[in-house]
């Protein structure tokens, strides 16, 4: 019985662990919009990931470039108007920013990966339980009280990733847009970039940031 009650806490466990593991979404935990905004829907936007990873900073930028290109908006990856050494100082940044004749700068950032613990409590069934007979007249049957059930305590971790979004009007530099946004169990960048990007790129377009192509 311990035997039978241990593989099914166990494999229940599992479950639970796979079931995190796969969840990747992307959410928005909060937003701000500048209502004094009058510029009108951007048609070309720089996007800038902020990291000390090149290679994963590249992949980012250009993943979100080609997903505002799908939609009719001219994403530039950030790597392709300024050399690196550009993004240690203002000015050669903003210079850069300005050159490329984009009306918009999305800056990306990663606030931190945080991880989680979840304790939960289920009860399980261990199998039937018997015991004595109720007396007379209950047949063969008079030991089954039913089935036994059990509460069993699981811990499971996962990972959430918050990542900060920023837009900026690159004539003006106002902030116009922002946003903090969570990822759960965040794989490669690669792999959460596409979703990532759908989900902030519709924002842009429900606030009419962009004109994204229907």
């Amino acid at each position: 019985m311990k035997t039978s009650l241990f593989r099914a806490t166990a494999a229940l466990a599992a479950t639970m662990v796979m079931a995190l593991s796969g969840c990747q979404s992307t959410s928005i935990q909060s937003a701000w919009f500048d209502p004094a905004y009058t510029g009108g829907p951007m048609k070309k936007i720089d996007v800038v990931g902020v990291g000390s990873n090149v290679s994963n900073r590249r992949v980012f930028e250009d993943i979100f470039a080609q997903k505002l290109g799908a939609v009719g908006v001219e994403g530039v990856p950030g790597y392709t108007v300024m050399p690196d050494e550009a993004r240690v100082a203002e000015a050669p940044f903003s210079s850069a920013i300005e050159r490329s004749g984009a009306q918009g700068l999305l800056l990306v950032r990663l606030l931190g990966v945080d991880t989680k613990t979840q304790v939960s409590t289920t009860v399980v069934s261990a199998g039937p339980a018997w015991g004595p007979g109720y007396g007379p007249g209950y047949g063969p049957y008079g030991g089954f009280y039913g089935p036994a059930w059990v509460p069993v305590t699981q811990v499971t971790q996962y990972d959430v990733a918050s990542v900060e979004v920023s837009l900026y009007d690159v004539k003006t530099r106002r902030l116009i847009w922002s946003a903090t946004t969570q990822t759960m169990n965040p794989q490669s960048v690669a792999q959460e970039t596409p979703g990532f990007a759908d989900l902030i790129i519709k924002q842009l377009a429900a606030r009419g940031l962009i004109a994204a192509a229907k």
